[in-house]
């Protein structure tokens, strides 16, 4: 296997790493702690599973460090097809990145009055749940930078080729398909209640999990950005 390709392999398992730890920490671990509408109900779920609280919060932040490293490793890959897409997609991730982590510092503070609280002090429900609201209005301003870096990172794979390029195409609706998710609440205050949105984000989750099973099983493809048939704007000639 070429080194090319080993590095693509190498991108792969970075991203999978963001896959797994962000999947236990923004799906799976939210379904079974918190009660929608029950401060009181996700205080007590949050005080029986504490080990799955603190699980939690220890995945988020892998999950930070592993997204901070993707865009470099993906930058030694891409780079020589778009310097400025790829420069871009790196700034977009390492963008999000604070922003997350100040989020997470929410969960750090619920771990701090639930689990270690001052001598007499109880913890209380409102408290905790605003923290809770403080942590979710954070990761959605972090979801702007989840969506924007998709963008450069799928005209990166269309113009190179290294993989395939359906998952670009992908890709790039994930990016509007996460700024739609954004704006949207917040310009229309129904439109969580739209049939179709929960249906916005599956291209780009589709295009996210394909790019990362891609890479870790088959690498990348090595395409000289300027090889025998393709023109210097980099477009094949057939």
């Amino acid at each position: 296997m070429s080194s090319y390709a080993m590095t693509g392999r190498l991108a792969g398992m970075v991203y999978l790493g963001v896959v797994v730890t962000g999947m236990f920490t923004l799906a799976y671990s939210p379904a079974r702690l918190f009660v929608d509408g029950d401060a009181l109900a996700t205080l007590a779920s949050i005080v029986r599973q504490e080990a799955l609280f603190r699980a939690s919060v220890a995945a988020g932040v892998a999950m930070c460090l592993f997204f901070l490293t993707l865009p470099v490793v993906l930058f030694m890959l891409l780079e020589r097809h778009g310097r400025a897409a790829a420069a871009l997609m790196v700034v977009f991730v390492v963008a999000s990145v604070p922003i997350s982590l100040v989020a997470i510092g929410n969960h750090l503070d619920i771990i701090a009055l639930v689990f270690e609280p001052t001598a007499g002090a109880a913890p209380s429900p409102d408290v905790v749940a605003a923290h809770l609201d403080a942590y979710g209005r954070g990761m959605s301003l972090a979801s702007i930078f989840w969506g924007l870096w998709l963008a450069p990172l799928g005209f990166l794979i269309l113009k190179s080729g290294a993989i395939p390029r359906a998952l670009g195409v992908l890709l790039i609706i994930g990016c509007v398909g996460y700024l739609v998710n954004f704006f949207g609440p917040l310009l229309f205050p129904g439109y969580d209640e739209l049939p179709l949105r929960s249906f916005i984000s599956i291209p780009g989750s589709i295009g996210e999990i394909g790019t990362c099973l891609w890479l870790v099983v088959k690498g990348a493809r090595e395409v000289p950005p300027f090889s025998a048939g393709q023109s210097v704007g980099g477009s094949t000639a057939t």
